[in-house]
């Protein structure tokens, strides 16, 4: 199976459960890994290689599912399965960020559904992180000068006003600005701006190098 393709995490102590989830997922055409507690899950699943969502049981012999929610859940889409929720309970996960909160015994048609979802949430998050990392090592590819230099580029100064700014011959800051572009993988001034507009390449603690 190729690493991008899709994945269902499901974290529940009760092994007939998990079959059962398993087995209609498999049959649903989906990639399926089995936890059976909150630090198993810790311990092995890999929330970075893939797009994937969760089906989380609320209880769990080690650490609430709501915790754990905590913990990923602005990593991967959650979606509650739970035999003993209430309403105060489906609000709290729901407006820290769950796709959905499915009481047990969960309908399959209601399950694949909230799970179609949730991956499609995924995989849009997945393609965005990806297009970051890649647009963040093209940048570490740049010099220090020439971070300065698109740091000003970026703002539509002149090629001879950020000379000025820094202190060198215009001909120097044509060579940075275009060593930056081939770097940077870009033909023009604007798709340069949509990248930065895109991604925070410039970090916090390099200051004078932000916009």
């Amino acid at each position: 199976m190729a690493e991008a393709d899709p994945l269902v995490l499901v974290v529940d102590d009760d092994e007939s459960v998990c079959r059962a989830l398993a087995r209609l997922l498999r049959s649903a055409g989906h990639a399926v890994r089995v936890f059976a507690s909150a630090g198993e899950f810790r311990a092995n699943a890999d929330l970075d290689g893939r797009p994937c969502c969760l089906l989380l049981d609320v209880e769990l012999p080690d650490i609430n599912g709501l915790e754990l929610q905590h913990e990923v859940g602005e990593i991967v889409p959650i979606i509650f399965i739970s035999g003993h929720g209430d309403i105060p309970m489906t609000v709290h996960a729901m407006k820290a960020g769950a796709c959905d909160f499915l009481p047990k015994p969960v309908r399959d048609d209601d399950l694949l559904r909230a799970v179609d979802h949730a991956l499609e949430r995924a995989r849009q998050t997945h393609t965005k992180r990806c297009e970051a990392n890649t647009l963040r090592q093209r940048f570490e590819r740049l010099t220090r000068r020439e971070r300065e230099v698109m740091a000003l580029v970026v703002t539509g100064r002149l090629n001879k006003q950020v000379a000025s700014d820094l202190g060198t011959a215009e001909k120097t800051i044509k060579a940075h600005r275009a060593r930056v572009m081939e770097k940077m993988e870009v033909t023009s001034l604007a798709q340069l701006v949509h990248l930065v507009d895109k991604v925070d390449l410039f970090s916090a603690s390099d200051t004078r190098l932000s916009r």
